[in-house]
């Protein structure tokens, strides 16, 4: 990499460091100016543990550490959705300081092409991403637990215990808990009630267990005190008379990974790719469920090539032979930009019918969209 790509790779890395930390500094102000009080509340109940009559500094100090603590993993989501905005306005600040200083008109006059402008910063942009992806695959799914905590659960390490409402998986079956602890055990429910149907929906049997312990190897539930009644609904004494019998265990596509992503609806967005892929092949899930992860997988890498492309869509709007107005391409080139970016995110997202085309290729409809875009606004680009 010579002189000139190092410079501008340097004055693109910087400028991209510096809105991130702007951009992340007011989204963590905001929000913790909006949530003081519950930051307080839970310094309250940390202080209480250690000092029986903590004073207004001491919670305050407390309460400080806990925005850290909530926060702290959160920057680390945080990155992975702003990148794509920081990575734009950072190119939109490189190029026009380039313009300002009259450095572009230098390049031309030196009979350097103003495409190896953007080379430096395409390979500074594509090591962004790269820290993106590996936030996403590596740190996110690490910090799942913590990244689902709300404000008044700073400083806990653990999910609070939670009742399971009526839950369906891939086997006809219906379940509910009294109680779900994810924390002990890798995850025990307590009061476990199972309903087992035929295809029709008419209930067949009826499972109860004092503790359902998740045992992650086997991947399955190890039951305490499991019973299992057959029902005829026709016959209710019949019921009552029915021999029930032992259950050691039950196997279904109801995990406490999927326990925790009905509960906290934003957990599946921690997953990795992996973990995604590993979900979506466990057998009798539904299709629906099965076609949504399916979405998010695909879906994920549709709007990092999303990215890319809008980078090269809102170029030709800075990259410029002669001195412009630079506020006035700005204004020009933020709706371009944010429209494809949120295109990106929100079209490899939207539910299209599989029997229209397959899940994959409809995540990646928006970056098919704007590829002729790209191309079009690249060759524009007069050097």
């Amino acid at each position: 990499m010579g002189t000139l790509d190092r410079y501008i790779a340097r004055q693109f890395t910087l400028n991209a460091i510096a809105l991130l930390v702007l951009l992340c500094t007011f989204v963590v102000l905001t929000s913790v100016s909006l949530n003081f009080d519950d930051f307080l509340e839970a310094a309250k109940g940390a202080s209480s543990q250690g000092n029986a009559n903590p004073g207004s500094a001491h919670r305050v100090l407390t309460a400080l550490l806990l925005v850290i603590d909530i926060w702290g993993p959160r920057l680390v989501q945080l990155f992975v959705f702003v990148n794509g905005f920081v990575l734009v306005g950072a190119m939109g600040f490189t190029l026009a300081q380039l313009v300002k200083h009259r450095e572009l008109v230098a390049m031309l006059a030196g009979g350097v092409p103003l495409w190896r402008a953007m080379r430096p910063i395409g390979i500074v942009a594509l090591g962004f991403i790269g820290l993106q992806i590996a936030a996403q695959e590596l740190l996110i799914p690490r910090l799942a637990p913590l990244l689902a905590r709300s404000d008044r659960d700073a400083g806990k390490r653990d999910f609070a215990a939670f009742r399971v409402n009526l839950l369906a998986d891939g086997q006809q079956r219906v379940l509910m808990a009294r109680d779900f602890d994810p924390a002990e055990g890798g995850g025990t429910a307590t009061g476990l009630y199972v309903l087992e149907r035929d295809s029709a929906g008419r209930a067949l049997s009826r499972l109860t267990a004092d503790t359902a312990r998740w045992d992650a190897a086997g991947e399955r539930w190890i039951l305490t005190n499991g019973q299992r009644r057959e029902l005829r609904t026709d016959d209710p004494a019949a019921n009552a008379r029915a021999q029930v019998t032992p259950v050691r265990e039950l196997r279904t596509s109801v995990s406490p990974t999927t326990l925790l992503s009905q509960r906290y609806r934003q957990f599946s967005a921690t997953l990795s790719t992996r973990q995604l892929l590993d979900a979506a092949s466990l057998p009798g899930l539904a299709r629906d469920v099965r076609e949504q992860l399916d979405r998010l997988v695909w879906g994920r890498w549709s709007g990092l090539l999303s990215i890319l492309l809008s980078l090269i869509i809102t170029m030709p709007f800075f990259l410029t032979r002669e001195p412009r107005n630079m506020v006035a391409q700005s204004v020009k080139a933020a709706p371009v930009a944010l429209g494809c970016l949120v295109a990106g995110v929100l079209g490899a997202a939207a539910p299209v019918p599989t029997d229209i085309m397959p899940v994959a290729l409809a995540a990646f409809l928006p970056t098919l969209a704007m590829l002729p875009i790209a191309i079009a606004a690249a060759t524009s680009v007069r050097s």
